[in-house]
């Protein structure tokens, strides 16, 4: 299995598996990049000679251990590879919380040796490609992705906010996020604030951010709390289109609806009813509540409308020219 030349850290308190390390790697074509017996040298070491791996004894002996100098490479971004007298000794297990480790037992074979180096390497170009993927979906998001810290203070912004708001994210980041929010929405946002930092979520939660022009966008919110970072993780939807198409549909209905008053019998009775049962013979209505009324009386109750009586052309000419007509004739 052929492995490119790595420049590789070793760190181990005992001095002759040190060099048993050295000499298992020089075979593989690595080069040691600095041997440290103990947690301080290593990491004093790592800032200097910049490994592109550590080799690290789980059991080193001083105040600092295995699993803090694992954490200290971490964060330095240098893969580590565990090498432990036992798969469920205390340090390992702690360096495995922080992050899975490679792992390896001890006294350390060549072959597995080699091996390690590898899957540790492998693992290495996966996770950056993990991040690369991560950070190009971050940066194309067309909704609004952002960290905001328990203090109050974005601490990660995707490009969309600086398309939404005309604020660079530089811009947004330096202020208090409550500076940004409408004046009259910021009361409930801090209480949905306070909510999600004590466990909860906020799901479709909105309010107004202020625009770098002095106007407003509509915004809809979810967002969840990550209690040991201390960070609500947040996306939030522009909904400034959708809120002004509301609008313009309330006021649409509020206008129908003054029409409608000025013409009940056409509005109010078909709002209410899409079919009014009516009596075939005697022409009463049945109303909601299974009631039997005359329709003078049921328009009355329901609308504005004032009946006057009169005859109609129809019913003139056959019930009242009748009466009217001499008898006999």
């Amino acid at each position: 299995m052929a492995t490119m030349g790595r420049r590789i850290l070793i760190v181990d308190g005992e001095m002759f598996a040190a060099r048993e390390l050295a000499a298992m790697l020089m075979r593989c074509g690595h080069d040691v990049a600095g041997v440290a017996s103990s947690g301080r040298r290593a990491i004093a070491l790592a800032a200097s000679v910049a490994p592109e791996l550590a080799l690290v004894d789980s059991a080193l002996p001083g105040d600092v251990d295995g699993a803090e100098v694992a954490e200290e490479m971490r964060r330095r971004s240098i893969p580590v590879i565990l090498m432990t007298a036992g798969a469920e000794s205390a340090p390992l297990r702690a360096a495995c919380i922080a992050e899975p480790l490679c792992a390896i037992a001890k006294p350390v074979l060549e072959q597995e040796l080699h091996v390690a180096i590898h899957l540790a390497f492998c693992r290495r170009v996966t996770e950056r490609q993990l991040h690369d993927l991560d950070e190009r979906f971050f940066a194309i998001s067309l909704d609004m992705l952002c960290f905001l810290d328990f203090d109050g203070h974005f601490k990660r912004l995707n490009p969309a906010w600086e398309r939404t708001l005309g604020f660079t994210r530089e811009e947004l980041m330096s202020r208090p996020f409550i500076e940004f929010v409408h004046p009259d929405d910021r009361e409930p946002t801090l209480r949905q604030n306070a909510e999600v930092r004590a466990g909860g979520q906020a799901l479709g939660f909105e309010n107004r951010y202020r625009r770098r022009d002095g106007s407003y966008r509509w915004f809809r919110w979810n967002a969840t709390p990550g209690a040991a970072e201390r960070v609500i993780y947040s996306v939030a939807r522009d909904v400034t289109t959708q809120r002004a198409a509301e609008t313009a549909r309330d006021h649409l209905l509020r206008r129908l609806q003054a029409a409608r008053g000025e013409s009940p019998a056409l509005g109010e009775l078909g709002a209410e009813r899409g079919i009014m049962p009516i009596c075939s013979h005697c022409r009463k209505v049945r109303d909601g509540e299974n009631h039997w009324q005359s329709i003078e009386s049921y328009f009355l109750q329901h609308t504005h409308t004032h009946f006057s009586h009169g005859v109609c052309p129809s019913c003139y000419a056959k019930e009242v020219e009748r009466l009217l007509s001499p008898v006999g004739s």
